[in-house]
């Protein structure tokens, strides 16, 4: 039998020893590990000195840069590291925290043959760790135990690093995340949340960041509604089924103009999900309006797809039967 072997992003992945410590007067932010403490020194923490130089009289010494004969003996360096994540992703300690202990802890509880199915289920679309849906959640309030709340810089770089390593339970980590600290985030997140849209795009978790990301952010600050216009308008399937989901949970706050017009809109688009989405989003909200929706199908239904017309009425009664005198 030929096993599939599961990678976990990481080669050298770093150890986790526990909580960082925190600083009361940061605002519990993490401070980092404290020096080593010498015995000697009554417990006082120690850190090393630079190497002295006994030619030197005992001063420390430090090596020079490396000189470039070519450029006339001129000091070089490296130029820096670039970006792993196209658009560049803020720095975060709290990132740093989170995504060393999520790098030790996920892949430790992974099963590469549950991987093989998980990956199979989701049609390839990413590797897998093979960690099932109830353990990873466990995992992950491990990885938040003793972590201040975010503010929107570490929304951003937690959800852009986990979704930069291959495996899918990273990015159900980023979204679960998001999901829950969205109202932390302002309207400047909104290009934050189309990235990750369009990021190894499926639908567990466009559907997600639609409903519960992108909604959340419009939902507070209505301004940014004309922004899902630009989206429906988008050559991206994922972009265009963002845009129609993202009122999924408004109930009677809809703005049923805009669903409708956004419906009409890709009515005719060739592709299963954007014809499911349209469906689905009519079928929720004909549970808050179902009168509306009727009327909307009714009108429009010859420029629906047969799939997108029986999504919408799934939930609906049939209407009367008028009989003749």
């Amino acid at each position: 039998m030929c096993v599939m072997s599961v990678r976990t992003g990481f080669r050298n992945a770093p150890v986790w020893r526990g909580p960082m410590t925190t600083d009361p007067a940061s605002g519990g932010a993490p401070t980092g590990r404290l020096p080593a403490a010498d015995p000697k020194s009554g417990g006082a923490p120690t850190e090393r000195l630079p190497a002295a130089d006994s030619a030197s009289g005992g001063a420390p010494t430090e090596k020079p840069p490396t000189a470039d004969p070519a450029s006339g003996g001129a000091p070089t360096e490296k130029p820096p590291t670039a970006d792993p994540v196209p658009g560049g992703v803020p720095d975060s300690a709290l990132a740093d925290t989170v995504l060393e202990r999520l790098t030790t802890l996920y892949p430790a509880a992974g099963n590469p043959f549950r991987a093989q199915e998980m990956v199979a289920y989701m049609k390839g679309v990413a590797p897998f760790l093979g960690v099932r849906t109830p353990e990873r959640r466990a995992l992950s309030r491990t990885v938040l135990d003793g972590t201040p709340r975010p503010d929107e810089d570490d929304c951003a770089a937690i959800a852009l690093r986990c979704f930069a390593l291959p495996e899918r339970e990273y990015h159900y980590f980023a979204v679960d995340y998001l999901r829950r600290h969205v109202r932390r985030c302002s309207s400047g997140f909104l290009p934050v949340a189309r990235r990750l849209v369009t990021t190894v795009s499926w639908w567990d978790t466009v559907d997600h960041l639609a409903a519960h990301v992108v909604g959340g952010l419009v939902a507070a600050d209505p301004a940014l509604a004309p922004e899902t216009d630009a989206w429906i308008e988008d050559e991206d399937l994922w972009v265009v089924r963002a845009a129609l989901l993202h009122q999924l949970r408004y109930q009677e706050d809809t703005d049923a103009d805009r669903l409708f017009a956004h419906c009409l809109r890709r009515a005719d688009h060739p592709d299963f999900f954007v014809r499911k989405a349209i469906g689905w989003s009519l079928r929720e909200y004909a549970k808050t309006a179902p009168a509306e929706v009727r009327a909307f199908v009714t009108a429009h239904g010859s420029r629906l797809s047969p799939l997108s017309v029986r999504e919408a009425l799934k939930n609906l009664t049939p209407p009367p039967v008028t009989m003749g005198p």
